[in-house]
């Protein structure tokens, strides 16, 4: 014999059918932008403007126009991706003008099917965004952003700074100057300071190798080996050049690190 199922438990076919139909708007006062190198793109509700969707210029005349058009049509917060670093500028004068800004990972709708052109994007951002399915990303202070900017600078100087190092090291090979055989670091105190007495006409091995700090664990004889070069000028001349360039770019580094006190 069959159980009977409890008449608390049963549930109408009625009762479990979702009303997709009733997806609620949680952003009435939306607008979409797809955000370009040379353009963009915006789109806002087709009931707010005869031209609902329009396209803008990179400039900042261009993107106060934009912002401006907003606002005159009520849109209160907009929605685009983080494409590159084109959206920075766009950012900063939608927020000057009080717009709340969603700053959307290109990652959670670049699969969704159907948009082939850049109208069709912004669209599509501005339906996404008004049923509040896009997440925000987190956007830092104006505090944290300077510093980031700086640190970043500072990060590219020191890599320029390596580079010309590299430079300098591969000169002096082909100069037969084997200084990285019996230094850890030519850019120390010891290789810097032979480098720029052969910079300045310095010859003599001997001479050189007594410039050599105390701390070093090569020999005098064996420093003095790996200073017997050809000299050719045309490779002074690049070693001269990239020795100025790393000098610019530890003063440079200098500056940054006064700017981020």
């Amino acid at each position: 014999m069959s159980k009977k199922r409890p008449v608390g438990r049963q549930k109408s076919s009625a009762q479990t059918k979702v009303d997709w139909k009733a997806l609620e708007i949680v952003h009435p006062n939306a607008a979409g932008i797809d955000v370009g190198g040379r353009e963009h793109w915006v789109a806002i509700s087709p009931d707010r403007d005869p031209v609902p969707v329009r396209r803008f210029g990179c400039f900042t005349a261009d993107l106060r126009e934009m912002a401006r058009w907003l606002e005159e049509k009520g849109v209160r917060s907009v929605a685009m991706q983080s494409t590159g670093v084109y959206w920075m500028p766009v950012f900063e004068v939608l927020e000057q003008h009080g717009l709340e800004v969603y700053l959307v990972n290109a990652q959670h709708t670049k699969n969704v099917p159907g948009r082939k052109s850049d109208v069709q994007e912004c669209q599509w951002l501005l339906k996404l965004h008004a049923f509040g399915l896009l997440n925000n990303s987190f956007q830092p202070t104006d505090q944290i952003r300077v510093a980031r900017t700086l640190w970043r600078q500072r990060g590219n100087l020191v890599a320029q700074a390596s580079s010309a190092i590299q430079r300098m090291q591969k000169v002096l090979i082909e100069m037969n100057v084997q200084l990285s055989s019996v230094l850890s670091d030519i850019s120390g105190i010891s290789g810097m300071s032979m480098i720029a007495a052969i910079l300045d006409g310095e010859r003599d091995p001997w001479t050189l190798a007594a410039l050599v700090q105390p701390e070093v664990k090569a020999t005098r004889k064996d420093i003095a080996k790996s200073l017997e070069g050809n000299w050719r000028e045309e490779l002074l001349f690049v070693l001269r050049q990239d020795v100025e360039l790393y000098g610019i770019y530890h003063k440079k580094i200098d500056d940054c690190d006064l700017q981020l006190r």
